[in-house]
């Protein structure tokens, strides 16, 4: 004799969320992965529930660290994500052992503003010993995770 039984479909949004969650993509440095990027880190915030100006604040430093890797770095690029408790944390890593340098840019100068932008929208950003990942990190306000 057979029991048949109501097995709900699992989703996505059915899943829980873990304390932990991280994603990592490599690419070749090609500028289309600056948008690429964007898109994939915001389809993960929005998974962590991390919206409003908190999530654009993410995905725009996500924008300028992959814009320098590809633009400064050597080889192919790395793009790490990963929300644990209350803390994001993003890195873009690329074999230039040189590390990123926060530069001053005149009025008309089209570039050279990112790394400002990352200062001003994270709570911390730095590199690593060996020059070849750039970081920032962010923190999830209280009430929201």
């Amino acid at each position: 004799m057979t029991v048949a039984t109501a097995v709900a479909p699992v989703t996505a949004r059915s899943l829980p969320r873990p304390a932990y969650a991280a994603f990592e993509v490599c690419f070749a440095p090609d500028s289309v992965w600056v948008g690429r990027s964007r898109r994939i880190t915001n389809a993960f915030l929005r998974w962590r529930k991390v919206t409003g100006p908190l999530a654009e604040n993410v995905v725009l430093c996500v924008s300028e660290l992959v814009t320098n890797g590809v633009t400064h770095g050597e080889g192919d690029v790395s793009l790490r994500i990963r929300c644990c408790g209350k803390d994001i944390r993003v890195e873009v890593v690329d074999s230039n052992p040189a590390p990123a340098t926060m530069r001053s840019a005149d009025d008309d100068d089209p570039s050279g503003r990112g790394l400002l932008l990352v200062t001003v929208l994270s709570r911390k950003w730095g590199v690593s010993k060996d020059g070849t990942t750039t970081w920032c990190t962010f923190r999830i306000p209280e009430g929201r995770s």
